[in-house]
């Protein structure tokens, strides 16, 4: 425990939260990652489609790919920035209203992307709309997930935070597995000619009942932070410059070991679907099955490692998942190089396990750096400078890297680099487990 840890609230400082408020915590984290990672995800699921919908017909495929993903690392650019507005709203005022605001802009910018016209309709406007819809994304899920990680904190025992905010996580992935579905499904069921004239825009629309259930489920909430604790405790008039000022090494910490978790995260669930048909020889049903599969396995392990988190301790995992990732992300992508299916979808999978073991312990350890007054902003502008340094640019760099290099096993190199810079700022962290959560 660090010293000075003080209860953020009388649930917090004993643990004695009820079991039956698990499922409400639970429901109100996921939520909001489900719909958050199934619009990031059909993007990229899409992203040869698009690049043919939304860019010049006839250019050079590698370079409308490259535009489509340069357009899904636009989305990222402005995710801080979300961070910022959102975090500073909601360290203000709470948590439970702003995560309500943030799922409705996040819905209605994919819904926006459903219903675009095409390069064919309006020639050059359509990529700049769809720029424009990918902006309100970003900075909408710049404000998701600071927040639905200090709420579901906030609402845990300390001997079961770790499990609980693995929800979060879970839900991130569990709406990129229901993208890959949706995506697989469609493209399946359709043809090459009528998925990229029509059959594309399904899935995005899809985002519109999954929204309004989000919100449904966001106005129900009560806070975390109650309005007698926060005028005991004082708010923070400006919690980013209080930030900057007396939290900076928990702020560099979150994004060190974002780091990898982001650069892991858009490799092996949304890159690896576009490596496997460009340099695997695979074809998208493939490719996209593929995916799933390994999403649904790492869905699957993502309360273990957390709930393991809460027995063995935050550093020890995230020292283990770093250093497994840094040791297999070479000989996984040899593998996904070597012509058969079952060994590319074998090394996909083992190459998700770390991930999903980065992304089920991250949360508590982030929410167990920050006190209350802070916490919102700490943790979205952390994480969501790390999306943008190597989250959304991530298959952009694969792709320039195979350009560039021609050697296929290039994007497992950018694995290795971003593992070395979580390894090295978990070795800096304190013991965090069963902690009480700080207020000031």
């Amino acid at each position: 425990m660090q010293a000075g840890d003080r209860p953020a609230h009388a649930g917090t400082a004993t643990g004695a939260v009820p079991e039956t408020i698990d499922r409400k915590v639970v429901s109100a984290g996921l939520v909001g990652s489900v719909v958050e990672y199934y619009d990031f995800g059909i993007y990229g699921y899409l992203a040869t489609v698009l690049s043919v919908v939304f860019f010049a017909e006839g250019s050079d495929p590698t370079t409308a790919l490259l535009a489509t993903f340069a357009t899904f690392a636009a989305a990222f650019v402005l995710r801080p920035l979300g961070g910022l507005i959102f975090g500073h709203l909601g360290d203000r005022f709470g948590r439970s209203r702003i995560l309500a605001a943030t799922i409705l802009a996040m819905c209605a910018a994919t819904v926006l992307i459903g219903i675009l016209p095409t390069y064919a309709a309006i020639g050059v406007g359509a990529a700049f709309l769809l720029v424009a819809a990918r902006c309100v994304q970003g900075i909408a899920s710049g404000g998701e997930v600071g927040g639905a990680a200090a709420y579901v904190a906030e609402k845990s025992p300390p001997a079961r935070r770790g499990f609980l905010c693995s929800t979060v996580q879970l839900g991130a992935l569990s709406g990129a597995l229901l993208a890959s579905v949706v995506v697989s499904i469609v493209s399946s069921v359709l043809t090459a000619d009528q998925l990229s004239s029509w059959g594309w825009r399904l899935p995005f629309l899809l985002s519109l009942p999954l929204g309004l259930v989000g919100l449904w489920i966001r106005f129900r909430l009560d806070d975390s932070v109650r309005e007698e604790e926060l005028a005991a405790e004082g708010v923070a008039s400006a919690p980013v410059v209080e930030l900057f000022r007396a939290h900076l090494p928990g702020l560099l910490r979150t994004l060190g070991l974002s780091t990898l978790l982001f650069a892991g995260y858009y490799v092996v669930y949304v890159y690896a679907s576009t490596h496997l048909q460009r340099t695997g020889g695979f074809d998208a049903r493939a490719a996209f099955w593929s995916t799933t599969v390994t999403l649904v396995v790492s869905c699957l392990a993502m309360p273990f490692f957390g709930r393991l988190s809460d027995r063995v301790g935050r550093k020890p995992m995230l020292l283990w998942a770093a250093v497994a990732f840094g040791v297999l992300a070479v000989p996984c992508f040899a593998l996904m190089n070597a012509g058969s299916l079952p060994l590319a979808m074998l090394a996909q999978v083992v190459l998700g396990l770390p991930e999903s073991a980065l992304m089920g312990v991250v949360f508590a350890t982030f929410a167990e750096m920050f006190p209350s007054r802070v916490r919102y902003t700490g943790i979205a502008l952390g994480f969501n400078l790390a999306s943008m340094a190597v989250g959304g640019t991530a298959p952009l760099i694969c792709l320039w890297l195979l350009r560039v290099t021609g050697n296929p096993l290039s994007p497992a190199w950018f694995l290795v680099g971003a593992a070395v810079v979580t390894v090295a700022t978990a070795l800096t962290l304190t013991e965090t487990r069963g902690s009480v959560l700080r207020t000031v």
